[in-house]
């Protein structure tokens, strides 16, 4: 249970980030069992841990979302955000962000510096987000932290300052040195205990204490000058340079620990307290009142209220979870909210503080507080909570545009009423998917990868009935024509009574960009004026259906200019028929092609990558355009068609280590490869003597 009435210096919040496989949630699960926060320690590795509970995370063992949990250490309490270290699961890390005033970035001592670190320290960048670094696995065999230590320096610069130096590593790992006061301390009989720093390593202290020393002397002019004048800089001034450093984001101190021993954990907590801000450190809020002028509203819980929806889960037995960051006044269960964004007043139902899975009815949550609410109506992630009487907003999330394509449908007919309800349902809580329409009719879904795909598809059907398969998505491609021809189309049918017939001759001629174009110039009366609508619908319909590839045929013009017809058997339907199929033959004559969708693409990579990227585009028929430098990232400009860039998400993560990024928007059409043409148009053949056949 959580104690009341925390004030805001007492309070900390702290999101977890970091690769896939750093240790993320066993760190916060040894916090929250060191801390007594829940009663037996959760393991990932055998589906037990509290912050990895949804089955789909007990099943692969891994991080799919981000899980809060509250505890106590020494007054303060503490509110951690486990984010997901996979990439498709960026929008949980940015959520986690975003409710969160301080960041413990996660790295492994078996290994260097990967994409999901990469990713956590842009997002601390781009949010001026206090952190530190805890290399973790320290025990692990093949374990270097030292050598951590250099990658993340290397990777990040000399503001990654060594605060704790490891005593040993992998097998030999048995503590570390505190920098800043000179003592060691070394795991004995289940706890720390302080000991003599080791002899072997006096040269070593020195020379990290002096890095830390550059790195925290840069948040006081004071002390840089005596640092650049060599003077002594004593533990207080130190300490006092290390607080202001890290809550102006001048520098990131990095500990040494393993979470599966304990060694350096308690030390964490202690920075966690000591270096990263409150709520009261973090100033106000930016925020708009209801005419659109900026305000700022500070952190203080009888201030007007202001709370920030940054995460939605969907449960099919709460029904939705709303979780909230107050960043001023105060929440009350059963009270009422405004959100502005929806011009709708909600109605609070439970309020919750979340201990992982496990959750603890509270009767408010006030200013700097994290905590849940169930069953609002329309709140979404991102929107804005305020008072009526004085409503707010804050910006709108931003979320990566998810860029991998897939078509979707009912697995059988049971599953088609359900897939509706159940994929909105979904995206409540997948804030980067999306549904559409494609322009040639299919459903889409669009992930950010793989990962996230197979879990959304897993969710569908065990939280809400839905089975769904996927499959690649049709190319919207076109038919068009690149010369001219006279067509001729008859048609006569003799029956009982009225028989039925008509008779045209289309002239057909390019119209680029001009989509569908009917005209008519008959002379003498050879078709009459009423017959013309069954003429031009007769040859907009053929055109939509398409005609040698099953593609809609666009950018033609077709001319009427001569026909006969007989004064009892004709009528439009007729003339529709004769129309349709001298466009039919006409079409075949004028020099068909098949046009395909090309897209602007911009591409983000590290520059180790170019050659590669560059060499992966040209194999996909692209075009480079250009390349620009944005964020120390290389932007590589280029058009490549539609077609090839449906599964492009997946195979850029794997070229580039999961660090390149890319968005597309769709230029033009163009004439596709006549061999490539062909291959479509053969399929459609096939697929068409396969209906008939089955038909008969």
């Amino acid at each position: 249970m959580t104690t009341r009435n925390i004030d805001l210096p007492h309070l900390r919040s702290v999101v977890l980030a970091g690769h896939a496989g750093a240790g993320k949630t066993t760190l916060g699960e040894q916090l929250l069992h060191r801390a007594n926060a829940v009663s037996r320690l959760g393991k990932v590795d055998d589906g037990t841990s509290h912050l990895d509970f949804e089955p789909e995370e007990q099943k692969r063992r891994e991080s799919l979302s981000l899980a809060v949990a509250t505890f106590e250490a020494d007054g303060t309490r503490v509110t951690l955000l486990d984010t997901p270290g996979y990439l498709d699961f960026v929008a949980e890390v940015i959520s986690g962000f975003e409710a969160a005033d301080g960041a413990i970035l996660v790295t492994d001592a078996t290994g260097g510096v990967e994409a999901g670190l990469e990713q956590a320290v842009a997002l601390a960048r781009n949010t001026n987000t206090a952190a530190c670094f805890l290399i973790t696995k320290c025990d692990k065999e093949n374990a270097d932290p030292t050598r951590a230590l250099d990658a993340l320096r290397a990777a990040f610069g000399n503001k990654i300052a060594p605060l704790h130096l490891a005593i040993g590593a992998a097998h030999d790992f048995t503590g570390y040195v505190d920098l800043v006061h000179r003592k060691a301390y070394t795991w004995q009989g289940g706890k720390e205990v302080e000991t003599a720093i080791p002899a072997s390593m006096a040269d070593e202290v020195a020379r990290r204490r002096d890095q830390l020393l550059e790195a925290a002397a840069e948040a006081d002019d004071d002390v840089l000058t005596k640092y650049l004048e060599g003077e002594e800089i004593s533990d207080p001034e130190l300490e006092k340079c290390l607080r202001k450093g890290v809550k102006d984001s001048i520098l990131a101190p990095v500990l040494v620990g393993s979470a599966t021993t304990g060694i350096g954990l308690q030390a964490l907590l202690d920075a966690v307290v000591r270096y990263l801000p409150s709520p009261a450190d973090e100033g106000p809020a930016k925020a708009a009142d209801k005419s659109g002028a900026a305000v700022d509203v500070a952190p203080d819980p009888n201030g007007p209220l202001l709370v920030r929806v940054f995460k939605t889960a969907a449960d099919p037995f709460v029904g939705r979870l709303t979780y909230v960051r107050v960043l001023s006044g105060t929440l009350h269960s059963q009270g009422h909210a405004w959100n502005a964004a929806r011009a709708t007043e909600e109605r609070l139902g439970q309020l919750l503080l979340l201990h992982g899975k496990e959750q603890e009815p509270t009767a408010e949550l006030k200013a700097g507080e994290i905590g849940a609410v169930a069953k609002l109506a329309v709140t979404a992630t991102g929107d804005t909570l305020s008072a009526k009487e004085r409503p707010f907003t804050l910006p709108p999330l931003s979320f990566p545009e998810p860029t991998l394509i897939m078509a979707i449908e009912p697995q059988t007919k049971t599953d088609l009423d359900k897939m509706g309800p159940a994929l909105q349902r979904m995206l409540e809580e997948e804030p980067s998917a999306r549904v559409e329409r494609s322009d040639a009719g299919e459903q889409i879904l669009r992930t950010l990868g793989d990962a996230q795909a197979a879990v959304i598809i897993e969710r569908l059907k065990r939280k809400f009935g839905a089975a769904i398969v996927t499959h690649t998505p049709r190319v919207p491609y076109r038919e068009s024509i690149r010369g001219k021809a006279n067509a001729h189309g008859r048609y006569k049918k003799q029956t009982g009574g009225h028989g039925m017939f008509g008779d045209v001759w289309i002239e057909i001629e390019p119209n680029p960009g001009g989509g569908v174009e009917f005209a008519e110039k008959v002379v003498g009366g050879s078709v009459p004026r009423n017959f013309f609508p069954g003429v031009e619908k007769g040859i907009r319909e053929t055109a939509a259906e398409g005609v040698f590839a099953g593609y809609p045929l666009s950018d033609f013009k077709a001319t009427l200019y001569d026909g006969s017809f007989h004064t009892v058997d004709s009528n439009e339907l007729s003339f529709k028929i004769a129309a349709s199929m001298a466009l039919k033959d006409g079409i075949l004559a004028a020099k068909p092609v098949l046009l395909e969708p090309i897209m602007n693409v911009a591409i983000r990579v590290p520059e180790a990558f170019l050659g590669e990227v560059n060499r992966d585009l040209n194999g996909r028929r692209g075009r480079v355009l250009g390349m620009d430098t944005s964020d120390g990232m290389q932007v590589i400009n280029a058009q490549v068609p539609q077609s090839e860039l449906f599964t492009y998400a997946t195979e850029l993560k794997s070229i580039t280590g999961g660090r390149g990024t890319f968005t597309s928007t769709l230029d033009r059409y163009d004439e596709m490869p006549a061999h490539l043409a062909d291959k479509i148009v053969e399929t459609h053949r096939k697929e068409r003597e396969a209906d008939s056949s089955s038909g008969h």
